[in-house]
């Protein structure tokens, strides 16, 4: 620990945004890295607390309290090799990771908690500068073969863990790049695209195999699900020239609102909206929706909604609206009652701060329109009563609508993926395998192992990485009988 009083005599210094006015023109990043002098500050803060919760609250169970204690010494080289210990992508985390180690940490209790993530940015960037993120070979190879179906965070961090024990590992991705839903899912104004290139030359000097533009699966995906494979290959093939597989695909499966109108032009999945705009901005194809000078509604308030209302107002929309069906959370969250759990109240994010008018506690009943072409959503309040909802009568309304975006969650991975491998599912359409014991995320069929959200749903990219992690150390095990790599 460095400085005893620390968290008494500094206060949280929070990283530093571009204006709203002038972000909004661009899409880059806008957040600039602590400087070295506020990143040890808030090292300072980090106290001696005992229980480092803040370790739990982690998905990947990042050693925080030490990497905070190095950067207040300053030892940034000595910080990085203890955050990558156990984090392989700490630019991803640092960037878009919600950070529920900060509300977990102990300081938070009564006070602002430590800049955690800040942290975490500031490492891995200087060490980038610094030369310091090297391939680490391995020292010895073992003549096993691993697939790995799926590029995001899970697919990568397996394949990077697995390499660096020497197996041949390669990835197989149904885009035209690697990255998955962290390449096509998350705006470049939340984390640019670069950073999925530089790790990916990492990994490729480590020996990991990219194979782009394959869909693996026996049928083609869902039409609901856009498809941008150049060719399939069938599952058998792989488990015939393979070890072992992974599959570790994201659940894009969108949750749908089959209500009257929603046949209309203009209403679309968030994802039909926020890929095409990731490619037009790669310098790919154009993106086919134009929400300039459009009045757009957003319905769910999660972070994939989130990203409509910043994608839309960069597109110059005249109105950004947004909906969510559970109550407004409170400001604050009752410390008392839910620390160190990730707690329920309100958030708002950089692109609500852009310009976005929010509503709770709506339902959308009907979309109207005229010739095949959306005009207005018609809405109706609701109230909620131990738990339950019910409509607020004579409540209804209605709002001008040219585009609406649909961002109320995925319900489930890509149900071919699994079906063709033959892999026995949850009740959620997820891959069922367990995390626990000596068949660890292995499912029903003895060469197929499963990760991220194609094994748990939905989740954070922070989670993707664990599992990934866990995932690839479960693998090393069946392949070689005993394992190195941690858990």
């Amino acid at each position: 620990m460095g400085k005893m009083t620390g968290f008494m005599d500094f206060e949280r210094q929070s990283e530093h945004y571009e204006a709203p006015l002038t972000r909004v023109k661009h899409y880059k990043e806008f957040v600039a890295p602590l400087t070295n002098e506020e990143a040890k500050t808030q090292g300072a803060r980090c106290m001696d607390c005992g229980i480092p919760f803040c370790n739990n609250g982690c998905p990947v169970n990042n050693i925080i309290p030490d990497f905070n204690e190095l950067v207040y010494q300053q030892d940034w080289q000595a910080a990085i090799q203890v955050l990558h210990s156990t984090n392989n992508f700490p630019e991803f985390t640092g960037r878009i990771c919600p950070a529920p180690c900060e509300s977990a940490c102990t300081l938070g209790i009564n006070s602002d908690p430590v800049g955690i993530k800040s942290i975490e940015h500031a490492i891995i960037d200087k060490a980038w500068e610094n030369g310091w993120v090297k391939p680490q070979l391995p020292t010895h190879k073992t003549g096993k073969k691993v697939a790995i179906v799926g590029s995001g965070p899970a697919g990568m961090a397996a394949a990077q863990q697995l390499a660096r024990v020497g197996h041949d590992v390669s990835v197989y991705e149904k885009n035209d790049r690697i990255g998955g839903l962290l390449r096509y899912g998350i705006p470049d104004f939340k984390m640019e695209k670069w950073l999925i290139d530089r790790r990916v030359e990492q990994m490729q000097a480590e020996g990991v195999t990219f194979v782009t533009g394959v869909f693996v699966g026996k049928e083609q995906l869902d039409p609901a699900i856009k498809d941008y494979s150049q060719k399939r290959i069938d599952p058998d093939e792989l488990l015939a020239k393979y070890d072992a597989v992974i599959i570790s695909g994201g659940a894009e499966q969108p949750r749908d609102l089959p209500i009257p109108g929603r046949e209309l032009k203009g209403v679309h999945y968030a994802l039909e909206f926020l890929i095409p705009q990731n490619k037009e901005v790669a310098g790919d194809t154009k993106n086919g929706i134009d929400a300039k000078g459009k009045n757009v509604i957003v319905i769910g308030g999660g972070d994939t909604g989130s990203d409509c209302v910043g994608t839309s107002n960069r597109h110059g929309a005249t109105s950004v609206s947004q909906f969510e069906l559970l109550p407004q959370p409170p400001q604050e969250e009752n410390k008392p009652l839910v620390w160190p759990y990730w707690p329920t109240k309100l958030r708002t994010s950089s692109s609500h701060e852009e310009g976005c008018s929010r509503d709770w506690s709506v339902a959308t009943k009907r979309f109207e329109g005229k010739d095949g072409k959306l005009e207005k959503l018609i809405g109706v309040r609701l109230e909620w009563k131990d738990g339950k909802m019910s409509e607020v009568p004579d409540s209804e309304f209605e709002m001008k609508a040219d585009l609406v975006f649909l961002a109320m969650g995925f319900v489930s991975p890509a149900q071919q993926i699994l079906s063709g491998f033959g892999v026995e599912k949850d009740n959620r359409g997820n891959a069922k395998a367990t995390v626990e014991g000596s068949k660890a995320y292995h499912t029903n069929q003895p060469k197929v192992f499963a990760a991220g959200d194609m094994r748990r749903g939905q989740s954070l990219v922070v989670w993707a990485i664990r599992e990934g992690r866990q995932c690839a150390r479960a693998v090393d095990e069946f392949l070689m009988g005993t394992t190195e790599l941690p858990n």
